[in-house]
């Protein structure tokens, strides 16, 4: 049912994006990759993962802080496919600072690229969408979207409006065939997890390990850390016909962290 559909996922060159990416691939579905980085590299990701699955991938480097650049995006991905059918809002940066502290600009690129640029992308995907009678859209979350945590107000903020945005976009969408949910994982061991430890370290004054075990894991009450092919089994089901009635959801894969 999923193969030949077609995917663009943000942020998907390294961790979550990244695992959501391969294990759409794998399903038959043709993926437009999103990041930033060194050239070379996205081209080297881009050939391996066609390679190893025989989809179509191709890739952009799209700013997500300025709204024309997520418009086009979501063009460029409609004109080399032919359709965009399955929508992942996954980009997200951090930062981790008291709120009287917090600069200014860090607060306004965590709004553009986690907030912002998920509703730019969704505003220009549903057309198309809504034409094809059919559509997914997974906004990547977090726990953070349903709780908070001390010292990452603009990331709860942003978070917590984009389940908002997720609950408005499905009842919109509700009567059209097109779904639209939000994961909201718990800690999982990426890239952008790995730079909070550093920061948590360095803001709580403890050492790496003790932010793992005494800020991080303490959280969830599982004491391990949620594994990408997590998020993406669940990814992939949502797209399915089996979750055609599940939409506005914001569901939790956190090791029971927000079950308290």
């Amino acid at each position: 049912m999923l193969s030949n559909k077609v995917a663009l996922i943000t942020g998907s060159t390294s961790g979550i994006g990244l695992g959501l990416a391969r294990e759409f691939a794998r399903q038959g579905i043709h993926v437009m990759l999103h990041g930033l980085g060194e050239p070379g590299e996205a081209e080297r990701l881009r050939k391996s993962l066609a390679e190893e699955t025989g989809v179509k991938v191709s890739y952009d480097d799209a700013d997500l802080r300025t709204p024309e650049k997520v418009a086009g995006l979501v063009a460029k991905t409609e004109q080399l496919f032919g359709s965009l059918d399955i929508l992942v809002n996954n980009a997200g940066i951090q930062h981790v600072a008291a709120v009287e502290e917090f600069p200014l600009e860090r607060w306004n690129a965590i709004q553009d690229i986690v907030l912002n640029s998920s509703f730019h992308a969704i505003r220009a995907a549903v057309p198309g969408m809504k034409r094809r009678g059919w559509g997914r859209i997974i906004n990547i979350v977090s726990a953070h979207g349903l709780v908070a945590s001390p010292f990452k107000s603009a990331y709860v903020a942003a978070k917590h409006g984009l389940v908002g945005l997720t609950k408005t976009v499905a009842l919109e969408l509700a009567e059209v065939s097109i779904t639209c949910n939000a994961i909201c994982p718990g800690y999982v061991r990426t890239p952008l997890v790995e730079g909070q430890l550093e920061a948590q370290a360095k803001t709580r004054g403890l050492s790496r390990d003790q932010v793992i075990r005494e800020v991080i894991l303490a959280a969830q009450p599982t004491r391990r850390f949620i594994e990408v092919e997590e998020i993406a089994a669940l990814a992939v089901f949502l797209c399915g016909e089996q979750a055609r009635s599940i939409t506005g959801a914001a569901i939790p894969v956190d090791g029971g962290w927000t079950a308290r």
